[in-house]
């Protein structure tokens, strides 16, 4: 079970950085090329944010990953309630990219700018924050643990369902991970190229 919850932990990783990749890319594309922001996309891109690691990702790595390995170690609580603080933080970050994104959509002489720096500030924090978990957090999980453990944090994980990879994902949230990836243009997902 070590490796399936590891592997869970991981590919959910994946699914928010190709988001976080995507609006990067989406507000360079707008800025670059001077294109037409596609709003609708950009708001699902939040939303998915605001469910999947605000609601299911952080709270399961608090509550199974980070309680068992505080059980075994104190070798990582310094880092651990670093994350948890990171964690607290997240859903005002999704609140920040709501406010600048609806100032950039009503059109604000600023609101391009504004959603910009927003979304860098956010990319860089929360990739920051799974680049901690990955290089602190798991190899300690990896030596700290035990086998029950780890039957219990990947029988956690595999609830969330990942919309990417899992056919018995959440529905709402595997029809959203859908919606992004097929409203969103080439290289980020499937939808229609963009109009210059």
């Amino acid at each position: 079970m070590l490796n399936s919850a590891l592997l869970i932990i991981h590919d959910e990783h994946r699914s928010l950085a190709a988001v976080i990749h995507g609006l990067r890319y989406l507000v360079r594309e707008t800025r670059e090329r001077n294109a037409r922001p596609d709003f609708r996309l950009l708001w699902a891109m939040i939303f998915y944010l605001e469910e999947f690691p605000e609601k299911l990702h952080h709270p399961k790595e608090n509550a199974y990953l980070f309680a068992r390995l505080r059980q075994r170690t104190h070798e990582a609580d310094a880092v651990v309630a670093e994350l948890e603080r990171q964690h607290i933080a997240g859903a005002g970050h999704v609140r920040d990219l709501e406010l600048a994104l609806g100032h950039y959509e009503a059109g604000m002489p600023d609101g391009l700018e504004r959603f910009s720096a927003t979304v860098e500030k956010f990319a860089e924090e929360i990739t920051k924050h799974m680049a901690l978990e990955e290089s602190t957090v798991i190899p300690l999980a990896r030596k700290y643990l035990t086998a029950e453990d780890w039957v219990e944090i990947g029988a956690a994980f595999s609830e969330n369902g990942d919309p990417r990879f899992d056919a018995e994902a959440d529905q709402d949230c595997r029809d959203l991970f859908s919606r992004i990836v097929n409203l969103a243009p080439p290289p980020i997902g499937v939808g229609p190229a963009r109009k210059q």
